[in-house]
């Protein structure tokens, strides 16, 4: 009599490396909603998303191509980008009654200083509330767009304020 072996595969999602399940399971215990990062070359998205069992449902969203819309006239992928971008996205959660999440990065390496970072930076600045380090967002000289004028030879930090302005509603 031959033994019969069974091969339970790996979750699609993870088999791609696209999802790690244990990471997710943690933020789902939680309870709150996740403001999920994701940044690509030229563009920052950051969303609201809300656990559904039938599929998780994306509640606000936002990214560095409205922000084009707006008047932004600079890269969208660069750290001043990804600060004004987790702004919007934190003023929109605000309107919408949603005052604090958890921070999801995906399968992105946390990296002090780095875009994901400036993007909760401009979530927290607009009033969410999201566990986080100091430490761990970039230098205002950075954010502002003072390191990039050295040697671009151009007035982001003024951009950048007068976004900051737009967004928030002249405040």
């Amino acid at each position: 009599m031959t033994e019969k072996t069974t091969h339970r595969m790996p979750l699609k999602r993870r088999r791609l490396g696209k999802t790690d399940y244990r990471k997710r399971l943690a933020l789902l215990k939680s309870g709150k909603h996740r403001l999920v990062v994701r940044v690509k070359p030229r563009q920052i998205i950051a969303q609201i998303i809300e656990y559904n069992p039938e599929g998780d449902r994306v509640v606000i969203s936002a990214t560095s191509l409205e922000l084009k819309k707006m008047g932004w006239k600079h890269h969208g992928g660069n750290v001043c980008a990804a600060y004004l971008t987790g702004l919007l996205c934190g003023k929109r959660a605000k309107e919408k009654g949603i005052t604090e999440a958890v921070l999801d990065i995906g399968l992105h390496t946390p990296v002090h200083g780095s875009n994901v970072f400036a993007t909760l930076k401009g979530a927290i600045d607009a009033g969410m509330n999201i566990p986080h380090s100091e430490d761990c967002f970039p230098s205002d000289e950075r954010i502002t767009g003072k390191t990039i004028e050295e040697y671009r030879k151009n007035n982001i930090s003024k951009d950048v304020e007068e976004m900051k302005k737009k967004i928030m509603g002249g405040r």
